[in-house]
């Protein structure tokens, strides 16, 4: 049995709590050290990630690498890990972003009335200087800080990799935690006077809204396990349950089916966020640094809809079938609403904070399109939203740092100052567009494709979502790096080399999938293919066969 995976999640875990422990100091050559072995530690990480995806057969067993180490022997619980295709890609994923985060946040733990390691950044000063560098709060920002982030990774790709499903909801809630004190105890520095109440504000409403779902959630897990159990099937591992479910040898009723495919869905569509249940968002992404704002919507949203995929459709394929349409409508109107709330929006962050809302829209409603090419589009999107985003709100971050405001209207003329900044953010401005040639635009045509074969009239609707996306995407761009220079803009320096470090990458990436996305489709196209027999789905005929010449060739 290899122990890949496990070491995999073990590696950012460790880290964190070496992190942690390393001596506190208000020096700069201390937070140095500090900042130097959480980036050696996420390195590692990424390099254990990228050998679990390239030691990943398509070709193989659903599940591999797999893992089972015995946890709560009475109940059926067990420490299992193994990965699919979706599994290693998003695992992946995340180990690219997290060193993106860390370089971005650099100075973000530094105490405020220290100087950022001899250097301005977004970390060197703020307004409401509640942090004295003379207390041990102070002397330990930046062990905190980074300790948190490498804890947020582990978690998230133990969900990715956990194949239990008492593992998979422990891990899910458990990461609330660190990022609980991550929007709250470091946010972002640029909203005034008023900021600290502002993210205390927003970590408790990210908190409750997903403390509820995961309340709703471990009802329906007790109530799973209870039927299950009463059926001769005492266990939380997912292979044999999804595998008796299939044969018909573990039956749901039709009643407790329904109920239970609503608390694991109500769960996961409250973290993806899925309207109505996504008010928490704007409030957590605007208040949080821009970092961890790429955490939030680019890693920790998405264990939400990869778990609709791989526990919703898996444990309940029947009631999957049932709710699809109401969820796919409820889908649409998040696309439509968050792009509208984009287009009027004039703090950057909240800009993208809905903007987001509108593409896990596009998610969701590719996967329960039930077809291939949704379900391929929706795993890409994942994907790709990750970087796209990512990129957009790192830049969007560097640019608020030097200014010191989030408001759209305090900004103009930036290019003519920073022309290497506005270059950057105009790419992931087109690529939040799905500009053809980018990453996004792949994962939204295998969207939209995916859910007119099946549901034409909501395919045809969503593409209003595009058409807004073009709106707010060139809007944000146009009224702040064009026409006149403003007052305070003019001493905005471009990127340094750090910022470029993180930039140059996703944007690097946003590229080359949008041009060759084969590695990431070869991955998850099997994994895909086998939540549909889970549901017993296939993709709808085409509505005018191709015809046949007298020959036999098809013209």
């Amino acid at each position: 049995m290899s122990a890949l995976l496990s070491t995999t999640c073990a590696v950012p875990a460790v880290g964190a709590v070496l992190t942690a422990a390393l001596p506190a100091g208000s020096t700069g050559a201390r937070r140095r050290t500090t900042k130097a072995v959480a980036l050696g530690v996420s390195a590692v990480t990424l390099a254990l990630a990228a050998v679990v995806a390239t030691q990943f057969d398509p070709h193989g067993d659903r599940y591999q690498l797999t893992e089972s180490y015995s946890w709560i022997r009475s109940f059926g619980i067990t420490f299992s890990l193994g990965v699919d295709g979706i599994g290693a890609v998003l695992a992946l994923l995340t180990a690219v972003l997290v060193p993106m985060v860390m370089l971005a946040s650099w100075h973000d733990a530094d105490p405020p009335s220290l100087p950022a390691d001899g250097q301005e950044g977004p970390g060197s000063a703020g307004p409401d200087g509640t942090v004295d560098p003379g207390t041990i709060e102070g002397r330990r920002r930046t062990q905190g800080f980074f300790a948190l982030v490498l804890a947020v990774e582990a978690m998230v790709i133990v969900s990715f990799y956990a194949t239990d499903v008492f593992v998979f909801y422990v891990f899910f809630e458990a990461m609330l935690i660190p990022m609980y004190f991550l929007i709250g105890g470091f946010g972002d520095r640029a909203g005034g006077p008023e900021s600290a109440r502002q993210r205390s504000y927003a970590a408790v409403k990210f908190l409750l809204y997903n403390l509820l779902g995961g309340l709703v959630m471990l009802a329906a897990v007790i109530g799973f396990y209870v039927i299950a159990q009463d059926q001769g099937f005492g266990t939380f591992d997912l292979q044999t349950l999804t595998s008796a479910i299939a044969d018909g040898r573990l039956q749901l009723s039709g009643t407790a089916e329904k109920a239970l495919f609503l608390g694991f869905f109500f769960a996961f569509a409250v973290k993806a966020p899925l309207w109505p249940l996504h008010t928490w968002l704007p409030n957590a992404m605007g208040e949080a640094t821009a970092g961890t704002a790429v955490l939030i919507t680019a890693v920790v949203d998405k264990v939400g809809t990869f778990a609709m995929l791989r526990y919703c459709l898996g444990l309940f394929p029947h009631a999957s079938k049932t709710f699809a349409p109401a969820i796919l409508v409820l889908s649409l109107i998040g696309i439509v609403y968050g792009a509208l709330l984009a287009v009027g929006q004039k703090d950057i962050k909240r800009l993208v904070a809905y903007a987001s809302i509108s593409h896990f829209g596009f998610i969701i409603m590719g996967i329960f399109a039930l077809t291939s090419q949704g379900q391929s589009g929706a795993t890409l999107y994942m994907v790709n939203h990750g970087l796209s985003t990512a990129a957009w709100m790192l830049v969007a971050g560097f640019l608020i740092s030097r200014r010191g405001s989030r408001l759209i209207a305090d900004y103009g003329g930036v290019q003519k100052v920073a022309p290497v900044l506005a270059g950057t953010f105009l790419i992931g401005s087109l690529a939040t567009l799905s500009l053809p040639g980018l990453a996004p635009f792949v994962s939204e045509f295998l969207v939209l494709v995916g859910t007119f074969t099946r549901y034409p009239a909501i395919g045809i609707v969503a593409t209003l979502g595009i058409v807004l996306a073009a709106l707010y995407a060139l809007l944000l761009y146009q009224r702040t790096m064009t026409g006149p220079v403003k007052e305070g803009v003019h001493a905005i320096p471009d990127l340094k080399v750090r910022e470029l470090a993180v930039v140059a990458p996703l944007v690097a990436l946003t590229v080359l999938l949008g041009v060759y996305p084969k590695p990431l489709t070869d991955l998850v196209n099997p994994s895909v293919n086998a939540t549909l027999s889970q549901v017993h789905e296939t993709d709808p005929a085409p509505a005018h066969p191709v015809a046949a010449t007298p020959g036999g060739e098809q013209k």
